[in-house]
């Protein structure tokens, strides 16, 4: 395959719709799992390594998050981790614009370059503040 044909972007549906599919279909698989086995139970999808070092980082209670939007218990999963629930509304229209821009043949909405960085900076100064919040040695309702 040459380099020039490497870059060229898909030009059928099929080919286009790859790379959502297989995404969205996985982040289904894994929210299925998450509701059938219950991340609340200790040691049931592992270890965290930031919580054995004894650092709840901006992703602890992610999974519990998940188990708990599933359950439609949004307090709980608010409880679990308050960034993620405010951050999945956002990710699953992302997903769905970028799914019917692919299906369509074209973006739906072009963001501008210059855009893209001062949004992507303020995202991690807010995780960045949450972390530290939530790491409060007297304890803060935003832990996991």
């Amino acid at each position: 395959m040459s380099q020039r044909a490497a870059l060229d972007p898909p030009r059928t549906r099929r080919e286009r719709m790859l790379a959502p599919a297989l995404t969205i279909g996985g982040l289904g698989a894994a929210t299925v799992a998450l509701h059938v086995r219950d991340p609340h139970v200790g040691g049931s999808w592992g270890v965290c390594p930031t919580a054995l070092m004894g650092f709840a980082c901006p992703g602890c209670g992610g999974l519990r998050a998940v188990n708990d939007l599933t359950h439609l218990d949004l307090a709980a999963a608010a409880s679990s981790n308050l960034a993620f629930v405010v951050a999945a509304p956002f990710l699953v229209v992302g997903l769905a614009l970028w799914a019917l821009g692919r299906w369509r043949g074209r973006p739906l909405l072009r963001v501008p370059a210059a855009a893209v960085q001062p949004v992507a900076f303020t995202a991690l100064a807010l995780l960045l503040v949450f972390s530290v919040l939530r790491n409060l040695p007297a304890g803060s309702w935003l832990a996991p």
